[in-house]
């Protein structure tokens, strides 16, 4: 299970990893906290919810998943909390993951030290993920979920985080996963032409998967740093 703040966080890089994920018969949903409905100026946020929903499915689609849910907390302004913990913990229990991939949560974004500032929606989701990993096994953590008919669940091994600046694991990909990362990346074309500048996704994910690759010893990779719950 894939949990970030917005659609198009999971397409820079993550992606990739989950084409190759699916083509192994593994099954992988999304789990979005916002609709991104902030993220285009020039679009009302009831406009840009609804594109950007159409594409983060297609998104989806292009790496093979087919389950996307969006929980509706407010973009750029989520706040980590018991409502967020919640939801996500109600999340786990009904798929019942036994992984869960969330984005880098510090407070820097990317490899090495001293990167760019990270978002506030990507730390409070990320840091909410992990905890709502272990709520979901909790019986009197959230026992309003019982009586929705969601018995705990502790089945949830690992979670991942990418973008993060101390990788411990790769995932080997091949260069079809990174043609439909590439392709996944491309679907938020709304999205990405809003930001006002050129964007080469075949050239950004290319260097980053590559570069994780050389760390890897490896021709392509996707880098992750992994907790064990």
């Amino acid at each position: 299970m894939c949990v970030v703040a917005h659609p198009d966080d999971l397409e820079y890089g993550a992606s990739v990893a989950v084409a190759r994920w699916t083509e192994e018969g593994r099954t992988v949903v999304y789990v979005l906290a916002t609709s991104g409905e902030a993220g285009i100026d020039h679009l009302s946020p009831d406009e840009c919810r609804r594109v950007r929903q159409r594409e983060e499915r297609a998104a989806a689609a292009a790496v093979g998943v087919d389950v996307v849910e969006f929980l509706d907390h407010p973009d750029g302004v989520v706040c980590y909390g018991l409502p967020l913990r919640r939801d996500l913990a109600r999340a786990i229990r009904r798929h019942r993951p036994d992984f869960v991939l969330t984005a880098n949560f510090s407070v820097t974004w990317g490899p090495g030290p001293g990167g760019p500032a990270n978002q506030a929606d990507h730390r409070n989701v990320g840091l909410a993920a992990l905890d709502a990993s272990r709520d979901a096994g909790n019986r009197w953590v959230f026992p309003e979920l019982l009586n929705e008919g969601l018995e705990p669940w502790g089945g949830t091994r690992w979670l991942a985080v990418f973008g993060s600046s101390t990788p411990t694991h790769y995932a080997s990909v091949e260069p079809r996963h990174l043609e439909a990362g590439v392709a996944s990346l491309e679907a938020h074309e709304v999205y990405l032409s809003g930001l006002g500048q050129e964007f080469d996704s075949r050239a950004f994910l290319t260097e980053q998967i590559r570069q994780s690759g050389a760390s890897a010893l490896q021709e392509l990779a996707v880098s992750f740093e992994v907790f064990t719950l």
